[in-house]
């Protein structure tokens, strides 16, 4: 007899070594650009922005500034071989892929949310914590991002019997508490959230969404 795990859901998580200084640099940008206000708010999100966030415009990845252009190569580095591994790609069916992609930043204070929601038009989407904050003592949720199970009729009966099912086979939501310099990736259809924030500083987080499309091969000639 032999159970198989059908229905998986692909989740990476990376850490960004000696992420100190870069992060501090990072901080300083951002919070210096949140206080720009509209010049770098993002002027149309679909989604209902509570007091205590602030969402930048889609632009993040442009920006010259080392540090933003440091993140970026990592941030691809990992999804490239996240999905290099998942596809089965060797390196050179890799190369022909051409990445798309747009990011921003999340500033949330106290009692700042972002609500269940998730990324159309891209396949890929990640989250890198710059800072998490410091939250009051007992709130072990404040800020967590949570992850809804798509498995939308596995709670329907609850009984004994699979209630407490492993992790693989859950019909429960997963949580993940992100300390700075921690980086996941996850399939942009997936519903998720970020629960409320509660402490007296910041938590500083950078989101992006990818997509891919196959190369010109006139242009793998000049690789």
């Amino acid at each position: 007899m032999a159970v198989t795990s059908f229905f998986s859901v692909p989740f990476a998580r990376f850490r960004l070594p000696d992420a100190g200084p870069l992060n501090a640099e990072l901080r300083d940008l951002i919070l210096a650009r949140e206080k720009e206000g509209a010049r770098w708010r993002n002027p149309q999100s679909n989604m209902n922005i509570p007091n205590g966030l602030f969402e930048s415009n889609f632009e993040l990845f442009l920006w010259p500034e080392r540090c933003i252009q440091q993140l970026y190569e990592f941030c691809m580095n990992q999804l490239f071989s996240v999905v290099g591994e998942v596809n089965g790609y060797t390196r050179d069916r890799l190369m022909q892929l051409e990445l798309k992609c747009h990011a921003w930043f999340h500033v949330t204070r106290r009692n700042g949310q972002f609500n269940a929601h998730n990324h159309p038009m891209a396949s890929w989407s990640g989250v890198y914590c710059v800072q998490s904050g410091t939250s009051d003592a007992g709130e072990s949720k404040s800020g967590v991002l949570h992850f809804q199970n798509p498995h939308q009729h596995a709670g329907m009966f609850i009984d004994p019997a699979n209630e407490h099912m492993i992790d693989a086979y859950t019909s429960k939501g997963r949580n993940l508490v992100l300390s700075a310099g921690d980086l996941v990736l996850f399939p942009s259809w997936l519903f998720h959230e970020v629960f409320p924030f509660h402490g007296d500083d910041e938590r500083i987080t950078i989101a992006f969404n990818c997509w891919f499309n196959e190369r010109d091969p006139a242009l793998n000639r000049f690789k």
